[in-house]
């Protein structure tokens, strides 16, 4: 996803014909969520500015969103159903359920990587505190379902799939968070730590990765 230029406003956009709406509200989030991955902070966006960016009439934006927040979770709940399609995706290629596992982390890791600042805004945000982003549960949900694929094809130690899958996210969601919030330090390869936290964490063989 490109930073969003700045340098000019768009062109004023005429009105929507019947039928559009769903249309302009589309336009709206892809403006936002360009905005949130520049700014890295939902609390710094202006409607005022997406409109602008769309070419609307700030008044526009409130027909289809209350406030501030019903933007963002809106536009968040679309990013994060793409991302978890993306994840999907990147398993999809392998049949071996640790190489599926590993994919997935490690295009979490390249997806954060390009998206540091919408990484920050989902999970880092103070509007995590304000609202629950339900949308979210899915993420943890299906990294529950790879970590027991793992165990039912006897690739991993039998054990609480719900309970390892979580201190999983937690590992690779710290590895993540420090390099977006302090990247200028020497980090290892985050592969070799996914790899680490596979092996220790999980239990699994990655001889044949």
């Amino acid at each position: 996803m490109d930073a969003i230029s700045s340098a000019s406003p768009a062109p004023a956009r005429g009105r929507n014909r019947r039928g559009q709406g769903e249309r302009l509200r589309r336009d709206i989030i892809d403006a936002t969520l360009l905005m949130l991955d520049e700014l890295g902070d939902d609390e710094a966006l202006s409607l005022r500015a997406v409109a602008r960016e769309v070419g609307i009439a700030a008044t526009s934006v409130y027909i289809h969103f209350a406030d501030r927040d019903a933007l963002v979770f809106a536009a968040l709940e679309q990013c994060t159903h793409g991302l978890m399609s993306d994840l999907d995706q990147a398993e999809s290629v392998h049949g071996d359920p640790v190489a599926r596992l590993r994919a997935r982390l490690l295009y979490l890791g390249t997806w954060v990587r390009d998206h540091a600042g919408l990484y920050k805004v989902l999970h880092e945000s103070t509007l995590n505190q304000r609202m629950r982003l339900v949308f979210k549960e899915e993420l943890a949900v299906r990294t529950t379902a790879a970590v027991q694929r793992c165990m039912d094809a006897g690739l991993a130690p039998p054990d609480d799939a719900a309970t390892l899958a979580l201190d999983l996210r937690a590992a690779v969601h710290g590895a993540v968070s420090i390099r977006v919030n302090e990247p200028g330090l020497a980090w290892p390869p985050l592969e070799e730590q996914i790899d680490r936290f596979l092996i220790k964490l999980i239990g699994v063989s990655l001889t044949n990765k």
